[in-house]
């Protein structure tokens, strides 16, 4: 085993969770899952990020189970998504989730977006969060205006926004934002996908030279030095492995701001304010296709 230690935050309910952790969107072969998971276990990750609609939450606890780890040194996360708002859905969901995942509690239950009925969904999330069924509860996807006055109006502010965050969309107005409601942040999707030839940015490219490291771990370790929680994605033995061996180093003030200089302002995976793009995520459960 792997000893290698991942730092950790607090959130705003005292209880502490890994700055780095894997992501399985997409694995949607559930024997590939099961298998990637395994060996981002083996390779030291803990933190674990999945959603109902997402389809593996079963790979993912079996994984979990044959790993011999024991079940409190991991951080598991999953999502109860748009056709599960409302009280009695997301009651519903989360039995049907945390049965797929074969666990008796969760760390992490978020809103997966900022649509349907999620106040409904929060009141069934903080009774589960009250009795001991999840350690946190949080959000994802919402924006600045939505989020505050969704923290203005619920019992127990979110501890976690989950959200776009990378290089060429890096929503600093909205950090501050979420700094001053206490609500932590986490990027989704850090790499872009690979959008804008992110893997040959120049500007990266030279950065990750300086360092002798390559512009994946460049680019998550400048999220988490911005106090942004990362979740990256891979089904390859030697990218899960990079990708975690981002602890010996630290990025210098100015290739900082040198990676500031690429912000273009723009979302490129998903614009909540865009009503085609509202559409498209409410259909996603019949048409799992992002693009």
């Amino acid at each position: 085993m792997v000893n290698r230690i991942v730092k950790n935050v607090q959130l705003n309910n005292g209880i502490e969770m890994p700055m780095e952790g894997f992501g399985v969107f997409q694995v949607t072969d559930l024997a590939q899952c099961e298998e990637v998971v395994s060996k981002a276990i083996a390779a030291g990750y803990r933190l674990f990020d999945t959603a109902s609609v997402y389809q593996n939450e079963a790979a993912l606890g079996n994984a979990i189970r044959k790993s011999g780890v024991a079940r409190e040194e991991f951080f598991i996360t999953t999502k109860a998504y748009i056709q599960e708002m409302g009280y009695e859905n997301t009651l519903k969901a989360f039995q049907q989730s945390i049965q797929k995942l074969g666990l008796d509690y969760l760390d992490l239950y978020l809103i997966h977006q900022p649509f349907g009925d999620y106040y409904g969904a929060w009141k069934a999330m903080e009774e589960l969060y009250r009795a001991g069924k999840i350690r946190a509860i949080g959000v994802s996807n919402f924006y600045g205006s939505r989020l505050v006055d969704f923290c203005l109006h619920v019992n127990v502010v979110p501890a976690i926004n989950q959200i776009e965050l990378h290089p060429f969309y890096q929503r600093a107005d909205e950090l501050k934002l979420m700094a001053e409601y206490g609500v932590q942040p986490q990027a989704w999707s850090p790499f872009a996908e690979g959008m804008n030839d992110l893997f040959h940015n120049p500007t990266l490219e030279t950065i990750a030279k300086k360092y002798n490291k390559s512009i994946a771990q460049v680019v998550l370790l400048w999220n988490i030095q911005r106090g942004v929680i990362v979740i990256p994605k891979s089904v390859q033995s030697e990218r899960i492995a990079e990708n975690l061996d981002i602890w010996d180093f630290e990025l210098a003030t100015k290739d900082m701001e040198t990676i500031a200089t690429l912000d273009t302002g723009k979302c490129l995976m998903f614009d909540p304010l865009d009503p085609s793009e509202v559409k498209r995520v409410i259909d996603y459960v019949k048409n799992p296709v992002l693009r």
